[in-house]
C-alpha cells in the first residue's frame, strides 16, 4: 500500500499542479540543507532532473559517491521512496 501511495505521489508531481502537491515522505527534510538556489555550499535540488536526483541517492546509498552525511540519509530511503522524492523535487522547477 505504501509503495502505491509513493508511486501516486510521484506521478502527481509531474502534473501541472505539482507545486501544490504535498511532498512524499522524507522530501520535506531535504530543504533543510538543499534550500533555494542562493549560491550556498549545498546545492538546491529543485528543478534538477528526477533521474539525476534518484541516481545520486542510489550512489550515496551504495557508498559509491563521496559524502559527509548523505550516505547515511540516503540509506534511510527505499529505492521507491527515493524515486518519489526525486520526482517531487524535479517538479519544483528551481523554486
Amino acid at each position: 500500500m505504501r509503495i502505491l501511495l509513493l508511486l501516486a505521489l510521484a506521478a502527481a508531481a509531474g502534473t501541472a499542479g505539482a507545486a501544490e502537491e504535498r511532498p512524499p515522505p522524507g522530501a520535506s527534510s531535504c530543504s533543510g540543507c538543499h534550500g533555494p538556489a542562493d549560491g550556498g555550499a549545498v546545492p538546491s535540488l529543485a528543478g534538477l532532473p528526477a533521474e539525476a536526483i534518484a541516481g545520486a541517492l542510489a550512489a550515496f546509498r551504495a557508498g559509491t559517491r563521496p559524502a559527509t552525511v548523505m550516505d547515511r540519509i540516503a540509506k534511510g530511503f527505499t529505492e521507491e521512496e527515493s524515486r518519489a522524492i526525486a520526482a517531487w523535487l524535479a517538479a519544483r522547477g528551481g523554486t
